[in-house]
C-alpha cells in the first residue's frame, strides 16, 4: 500500500496517516488480520517521527480498525463493527457537510446522489475484498 502525506497540509500528519490506512482498508489494500509495519517501521518508511505513527496506531485501535499486541505488533481488525461513536462521528461530519451544501446552494437530489454514488462505491471494494 502507498501512504500519501502531504507534508504542508494543514491536516496533522498523524490523523493523514490514520485516514490512509482507513482507506487501504476500505479499498481492501489491507486485509482483516494483516500486519501493519512497527511503528519504527512505518515511520523510517514514511519520513515522520516515531510519535506520529505511535499517536495514528493508537487512535486506529481505539477507533477499533486495528488490534495491537507487544509481541504480534499491530494487525487489522477482523472485524470493525458500527458503534454508537462511529454513529455520532458520522453525524456530525454529515451536518457540517449537510450545512455548506445547504448554504452554497445545492440540490438535496444532486447530494443524496453524490453520498449514494459514494456509499456503493466503497461498498463495492469492501466486497471485491471478501
Amino acid at each position: 500500500m502507498i501512504i500519501k502525506l502531504n507534508m504542508i497540509s494543514e491536516i496533522p500528519i498523524y490523523v493523514q496517516l490514520r485516514n490512509e490506512i482507513v482507506l487501504g482498508i476500505g479499498r481492501g489494500e489491507l486485509k482483516a488480520g494483516e500486519q501493519l509495519p512497527t511503528v519504527r517501521q512505518m515511520a523510517a518508511d514514511i519520513g515522520v517521527n516515531t510519535m506520529t505513527v505511535n499517536k495514528s496506531y493508537q487512535i486506529l485501535k481505539a477507533e477499533g480498525f486495528i488490534e495491537t499486541d507487544r509481541r504480534r505488533g499491530a494487525r487489522v481488525s477482523e472485524t470493525i463493527p458500527v458503534n454508537q461513536v462511529f454513529k455520532e462521528k458520522l453525524e456530525a461530519e454529515l451536518e457540517l457537510l449537510t450545512a455548506e451544501a445547504v448554504v452554497r446552494g445545492m440540490e438535496e437530489e444532486e447530494f443524496y446522489q453524490m453520498c449514494r454514488n459514494l456509499f456503493v462505491k466503497w461498498q463495492s471494494s469492501g466486497e471485491e475484498m471478501a
